[in-house]
């Protein structure tokens, strides 16, 4: 079995009258081409815990797979390839930059893996472009209606993952289908990584409104030149005009990927922590300025603030709904808890995305699954070439 660089090159163009709904049926076709007997495209839901196969023309298997207990999530977890026993199946990761998508399944005589992989690769793509106009892969991911303003803020969000040679951005938010008030971005910029955590009172419409607007202030302001202090003034300034009885905290940052300088500015919100060599420091908690909504911002400037990272250093900014969250007993997770579940699964040689992902299954059975706020953790780490 082996695809040439034409065969991807007719791939890619068959697929550009193609559907959402006939993807998986595209790809049955190419593995076809290939050798291949059968294949499967499992797309991970909302919250990362089950895989759910896409309709095709012939059966892929389960419909879905849970990926804390099968070898297509084993798959997912590591982002590597896992065959089967007898060598006739293999399980495939796609992931599109540094984003998990989900897993190819592969079955045939005598698996070329590098021609699989590259299937795998291209179909990853073919998610990612299909996605935005095709409902039926919206859906897949969901396993229970969405609240309009869950709606509003998911439309706003960057992927959860994404990352160069230099550094990597993961981030999570609970509760997936009924989010209220709290949003993330990150971004490259042409000097660095751009982070943003916003937390806006209430978890209502009105809430996901405001986060909404602040994330599209956030983004206007910081793609016109503007410093981390205006974009500040900017959200103030919308939430004050626009949305007057909503407060809003928010940590806004830039990480310069040459020196590893971190500049952050706090209004109102948790301190980032800083985790260096399997330790929390302190070395990031900083007096905080007022919360956004007042306009104060616009007469008096909130303070910058900086700090050197080390390579390999990683940045947990989060909001209250995971260090606030409580047990059935009142018992709350805590900062340290926090850190110390992100330590333990990097420690294991969890990739970042799967260190927070287990962090919040954790954060979901301390609360035994009856979440009160919002949740929301991103996660970066510098880690220079030489």
């Amino acid at each position: 079995m082996v695809a040439s660089n034409s065969f991807f090159a007719g791939l890619l163009a068959r697929s550009r009258l193609v559907s959402g709904r006939d993807l998986a049926g595209l790809v049955f076709d190419a593995g076809k081409s290939m050798g291949l007997t059968a294949t499967g495209v499992y797309v991970t839901d909302l919250q990362q815990t089950r895989l759910i196969a896409l309709p095709q023309p012939a059966p892929a298997g389960e419909p879905a797979l849970e990926i804390d207990s099968s070898l297509a999530g084993l798959a997912y977890r590591l982002e590597r390839t896992h065959l089967t026993q007898d060598g006739m199946t293999a399980w495939i990761p796609m992931v599109d930059g540094v984003e998990r998508l989900g897993v190819l399944k592969v079955c045939g005589p005598a698996l070329s893996v590098p021609d699989c992989e590259a299937l795998a690769a291209v179909t990853a793509l073919l998610l990612v472009s299909k996605s935005s106009h095709s409902d039926l892969l919206i859906e897949a991911e969901r396993r229970r209606p969405m609240t309009v303003q869950a709606e509003l803020l998911w439309s706003f969000l960057p992927p959860r993952t994404i990352g160069t040679a230099q550094a990597t951005s993961t981030a999570v938010l609970e509760p997936a289908y009924d989010a209220g008030g709290d949003a993330f971005d990150h971004s490259f910029t042409s000097h660095g990584l751009h982070l943003a955590l916003l937390d806006a009172m209430g978890h209502d419409l009105a809430s996901g409104g405001a986060s909404a607007a602040g994330l599209a202030a956030c983004r206007a302001t910081r793609r016109s030149g503007g410093r981390l202090t205006d974009i500040v003034v900017a959200i103030d300034q919308i939430l004050d005009q626009w949305f007057t009885d909503r407060l809003m905290t928010a940590v806004v940052a830039d990480l310069d990927l040459t020196d590893g300088t971190l500049t952050w500015v706090n209004c109102g919100h948790p301190p980032p922590l800083l985790v260096r060599d399997g330790q929390v420091l302190n070395l990031l908690h900083r007096e905080p300025d007022l919360p956004l909504g007042w306009n104060f911002h616009s007469q008096t400037p909130p303070t910058t603030h900086r700090a050197r990272l080390q390579p390999g250093d990683r940045v947990l900014l989060y909001s209250d709904g995971v260090t606030e969250a409580r047990s059935p007993e009142g018992d709350l997770f805590g900062e340290q808890r926090l850190a110390d579940t992100v330590i333990r699964a990097m420690a294991a040689g969890d990739p970042a995305p799967e260190a927070l992902r287990r962090l919040l299954q954790q954060l979901r059975r301390h609360q035994e699954h009856t979440q009160s706020d919002d949740a929301t953790i991103v996660m970066a780490e510098w880690h220079p070439t030489s």
